[in-house]
C-alpha cells in the first residue's frame, strides 16, 4: 500500500529522530566543516563531501575517506548504470 503524503513525512521525521541517523548526520556536517576549513569545497559551488566508504557501512568522518563530487554525482544511484566510476573526481 502507498504512503499517504502525510504518513510519509511522520515516517521521515520518526527516521531522522533516530540516535544512528543523528549520529551520521553529524559525521557528515563534520566532514563539510573540515572540507571548508581546508578550502575544498565552497558555499554555493554545488559540490558534496562524499564519502569513499559510506558512514552506514563502518567508514569514518576522516579527510583520507572523503573526496569531493558534484551533487548529481553523490545523490545519483550509480551501481549498475553504465558509466559507473568509483574513481570518478577521485583526489
Amino acid at each position: 500500500m502507498a504512503k499517504t503524503p502525510e504518513s510519509k513525512l511522520k515516517y521521515q521525521a520518526k527516521y531522522e529522530e533516530s540516535p544512528k541517523r543523528i549520529k551520521i548526520r553529524e559525521e557528515q556536517n563534520l566532514a563539510r566543516q573540515h572540507a571548508l576549513k581546508a578550502g575544498r569545497v565552497h558555499k554555493g559551488d554545488g559540490k558534496e563531501v562524499d564519502h569513499v566508504k559510506p558512514l552506514v557501512n563502518g567508514g569514518a568522518a576522516k579527510d583520507s575517506n572523503t573526496r569531493i563530487v558534484s551533487e548529481k554525482v553523490n545523490r545519483s544511484w550509480r551501481k549498475g548504470q553504465s558509466g559507473y566510476n568509483p574513481g570518478l573526481q577521485k583526489k
